[in-house]
């Protein structure tokens, strides 16, 4: 028999795995609102999302490719957890000492249709994989250069893909999508410009300091 004991965990791919489940689970809740930011309009769960993107990006930078997507992978069961347990919460009746405006604010909240939460996961799988397999491409070309230029590209066009599959899934048909997917991807573009670079840098140092 084989004694040896099993190789360790980087104690950054152990802390950022469990952030990464956490932002699979939360962004769905959190995509509830919609949020101004200056002239466009963004449902809030696209920051959770941007932060899944740096997460496996800089999984990917410093574990590579294949731990990023087995990370990307693992991040289903989560999601599909997550899902199923609300459909199990929303079938138990509720306690008769419960708020009846809060019940109805849970329920408006967390009640979503098959199309929405098939979209929800179709787009995280894609996007996420997308994302992965362009940085890491990237850096194939560029070497550890410019790891602003690859974050941002790849958020950008995992992002696009993202929420053309997201949109057009949950509401092709239900109501006229253009302008909500121009204003989803314009502010999306924005927002992984603007704040991906940074933060890939800071989680990039925050990952090598761990593994220290």
């Amino acid at each position: 028999m084989d004694q040896r004991a099993p190789a360790p965990i980087a104690r950054s791919l152990f802390a950022f795995a469990i952030f990464y489940g956490g932002m699979v689970c939360i962004a769905g809740v959190l995509g509830n609102k919609q949020v101004a930011l200056g002239p466009l309009a963004v449902e809030a769960g696209i920051f959770a999302f941007l932060l899944l993107v740096v997460t496996s990006s800089a999984i990917a930078e410093l574990h590579g490719r294949h731990v990023a997507n087995r990370l990307v992978q693992i991040g289903f069961i989560p999601l599909i957890v997550s899902l199923l347990l609300t459909l199990a919460v929303l079938a138990v009746p509720a306690s008769p000492a419960m708020e009846p405006a809060r019940l109805d604010a849970f329920e408006m909240m967390m009640t979503g249709t098959p199309r929405i939460w098939m979209g929800g996961i179709v787009a995280y799988g894609t996007s996420q994989t997308l994302n992965v397999t362009i940085f890491a491409a990237l850096k194939g070309r560029e070497g550890g250069r410019l790891l602003w230029l690859r974050a941002a590209v790849a958020s950008v066009l995992s992002q696009i893909v993202d929420t053309l599959l997201f949109v057009t899934i949950a509401f092709w048909g239900v109501f006229p999508i253009g302008e909500l997917l121009l204003g989803q991807m314009l502010a999306k573009v924005v927002l992984s410009i603007v704040l991906v670079p940074p933060l890939i840098y800071a989680f990039v140092a925050l990952g090598r300091r761990l593994d220290r």
